[in-house]
């Protein structure tokens, strides 16, 4: 079942990284907006994809807080030193299961919830270009307000106390030891998890109401213990190119990972299930001596026999050719693998388990060193399509022109300047070889196709002993009665079989079980 994507980014915006809280604010929401603390505007009305936006403000906010450019340039007025924290930003995925219509109240939902109703104020906006990724950003104010709408202080001093409940001053100094304290615990780090956590449970609330099977789990498989392998986060160009049937390095690893924990999961459950069925099958005989697996397939062709009775004669002989011929080959995989007992089996399961957590187990390793190859591809060749446009922003002689130029490519600048800084904490962006790390990666990928050629053995195994289990399930009802209450012994049916065949000789399948019984 396709999971809805569960993105879920919590960053703080800080003016010491010349970052700007009017600036996030426009760029949400599209707008043009007036920043008072640097005199600068910051225009994105030309920016494509914004579907909704909308502020939503605590009780004891001033009612101009409604209008963006006065909220958030009074929140820079206030935060006025050098490394002010200027807002709290979310960017979080919105399920493409649930109607678009619906996204607003889904957000209004959450914040509501989880933000307004604690004090902060909210300024949200929904994105959708109709590729396929339809998100959600939220900037939240982190300074609190008194009950007429004027800005409290974060934080407050503290006086340190002795065991006596008594202030002391700091060795060698006058003045009173103290601390400061938060007036709030916004900051505090276990509303990320809370956060996250109830994000998940609005999504799926509204997947419920639209009669959606899927579900969000905003958790990290190592978190939820489920043992896969997360894929690696496509950005726009990647997605782009594999959008247009372009295939790419993170776009192949991605599917062999999917894949691989596709297989995985199906080895598990197979696993999973035949172990609880020997644990039934023993309790079921445990009052009896219990039968080799072989008499138990042998038992299984009578009542095979049994159920063809009003057939045609040359009917049952066809249907008990096919069936000799399944029973055959399960016999063949059983006494390859010494399989008689439930014992043997439960042997063999634990072995299988143990052999594909350790071909899983080097396939990780591979794939971790996969993930920074192509990454780094996908970097450099951003990095190559992107610098003429840095470039080109470079060149700008006048201030003016250059913040304008930076405002209609911002996106682009954005890329280049993460790609730049990944290749430059990765090597360097000068003579990156780019041939020698594609030839790992595709001596790599090789690797762990073998491997999961491996995988798929294991699996059709499994599957033989799944078929072997339905058999044997055909034949436990008639086991469990007590021995006096069961009927005259028939005649087998490989015995049968021999009588209509022209050969003289003994028929391979009876050989076989009487084989593996001795």
């Amino acid at each position: 079942m396709p999971i809805p994507c569960p993105h879920f980014k919590l960053t703080i915006t800080q003016r010491s990284r010349g970052q700007s809280a009017v600036a996030g604010a426009a760029y949400q929401s599209g707008e043009s907006l007036f920043s008072e603390y640097d005199g600068k505007r910051k225009s994105y009305s030309e920016k494509r994809g914004i579907v909704y936006t909308e502020i939503m403000l605590p009780p004891n906010a001033p009612p101009e807080f409604a209008d963006r450019n006065t909220l958030w340039n009074s929140v820079e007025r206030k935060e006025n030193q050098w490394n002010s924290q200027l807002a709290r930003r979310i960017v979080m995925a919105l399920p493409r299961e649930v109607p678009p219509k619906q996204y607003p109240q889904m957000l209004r939902d959450y914040c509501q919830a989880q933000f307004v109703s604690k004090g902060m104020c909210v300024d949200f906006a929904i994105h959708d270009k109709g590729t396929g990724n339809p998100h959600a950003h939220v900037m939240l104010t982190m300074r609190p307000m008194d009950e007429h709408g004027r800005w409290l202080p974060k934080t407050r001093k503290v006086y340190n106390l002795d065991e006596n409940g008594q202030r002391y001053k700091c060795p060698n100094s006058r003045y009173w030891a103290s601390h400061k304290e938060d007036t709030v615990d916004w900051n505090d780090r276990k509303y990320g998890e809370i956060w996250r956590h109830a994000w998940e449970v609005v999504q799926n609330d509204y997947l419920e109401r639209n009669g959606r099977p899927e579900r969000v789990d905003l958790r990290s498989y190592v978190r939820q213990g489920v043992d896969k392998t997360p894929t690696i986060h496509m950005g726009p160009a990647v997605f782009q190119m594999e959008k247009r049937g372009i295939r790419t390095n993170i776009g192949d690893l991605n599917r062999d990972i999917k894949a691989a924990n596709s297989l995985m999961a199906s080895i598990r459950a197979h696993i999973r299930h035949l172990k609880a069925w020997l644990d039934t099958l023993t309790n079921a005989l445990e009052t009896r001596k219990e039968p080799t697996v072989p008499a138990l397939l042998a038992r299984y062709m009578e009542i095979r026999e049994d159920e063809r009775a009003s057939w045609s004669a040359m009917g049952q002989l066809k249907g008990t050719a096919a069936d000799l011929d399944k029973v055959m080959q399960a016999i063949s995989y059983l006494k390859e693998n010494r399989l008689i007992s439930a014992d043997a089996f439960r042997a063999k399961l634990s072995a299988t388990q143990s052999q594909a957590d350790t071909i899983r187990k080097d396939m990780r390793a591979h794939e971790k060193r996969m993930k920074v190859i192509a990454a780094t591809l996908d970097a450099y060749r951003t990095y190559l399509d992107l610098k003429p446009v840095y470039d080109a922003y470079s060149k700008k002689g006048f201030k003016r022109a250059k913040e304008k130029y930076a405002a209609e490519h911002k996106d682009e600048l954005a890329a280049m300047k993460k790609a730049y800084g990944y290749l430059m904490h990765h090597g360097g962006v000068d003579d990156v070889p780019v041939s020698a790390l594609q030839a790992e990666y595709n001596a790599l990928r090789e690797q762990n196709r073998d491997k999961e050629t491996r995988l798929a053995a294991i699996q059709g195994d499994l599957r033989k002993l799944k078929e072997i289990r339905a058999w044997v399930d055909k034949v436990i009802p008639g086991l469990l009665p007590d021995p006096a209450e069961q009927k005259q012994e028939r005649s087998s049916v490989l015995a049968k079989l021999q009588d209509a065949s022209p050969q003289p000789s003994i028929h391979p399948a009876k050989q076989k079980i009487q084989d593996m019984e001795h």
